[in-house]
């Protein structure tokens, strides 16, 4: 069985092949977003008034209050519906999140700025695109608390190990049992590419770091 490890249809959004930036190693920081049964906003609203609606369904319904808990190495958790068109990571606040020193982020759902994010480069672990926000069509549920998230059961605390391949989660109490053992297995996988990589003549890079 997969224990741990995310479908594989969470991905990361872009790839860097030289340097590797989209991997990251963090610490999960969790939230759940639900969808809403509020009713969206009434049609023919002045853009003053649609803005003050905004902003209200963003300070009291669905706000970010986890934000206040990332730390340097933090990996934000997103548990959200999979299905729903839902843009709750966007080119601003993800930065924001990098910027308060969140590694990466994860979420079952949908990321919306797309374009933007694999120019800022930060790095997202997601389904696929979305394009809504979440006024109209979300709820924050809870925050630091259990999450499903890519079928995996997400505490917060646990560490989050994300790369090209996909993303697997280490329960607290093991992580560093499961991190002797990867360092060991990894480091024999890189001296023995090494040699290979002299027979062949090619230049050492980064995967051999």
């Amino acid at each position: 069985k997969r224990q741990g490890l995310m479908d594989p249809e969470i991905h990361s959004l872009w790839k860097d092949p030289v340097d590797y930036a989209h991997r990251f190693i963090g610490i999960a920081v969790t939230v759940r977003y639900v969808p809403t049964q509020q009713p969206a906003a009434p049609g023919g609203m002045s853009y003053d008034d649609y803005r003050a609606w905004e902003g209200k369904w963003y300070n009291e319904l669905s706000p970010e209050p986890f934000a206040d808990l990332i730390r340097k190495g933090s990996a934000i958790i997103i548990d959200e519906a999979p299905n729903a068109d839902v843009g709750s990571i966007g080119s601003y606040n993800i930065l924001a999140w990098q910027l308060a020193g969140a590694v990466g982020v994860v979420t079952d759902a949908t990321a919306r700025d797309t374009d933007e994010i694999i120019t800022q480069k930060v790095p997202l672990y997601f389904r696929k695109p979305g394009r809504g926000i979440r006024p109209g069509r979300n709820e924050v549920e809870s925050v630091n608390r259990p999450v499903v998230v890519g079928g995996v059961l997400v505490m917060p605390g646990d560490v989050i190990v994300a790369d090209g391949d996909g993303v697997i989660v280490v329960p607290r109490a093991h992580a560093l049992a499961v991190a002797e053992f990867a360092h060991k297995i990894i480091e024999a996988d890189k001296e023995g590419r090494r040699s290979l990589y002299e027979k062949s003549g090619r230049d050492q890079d980064a995967s051999l770091q």
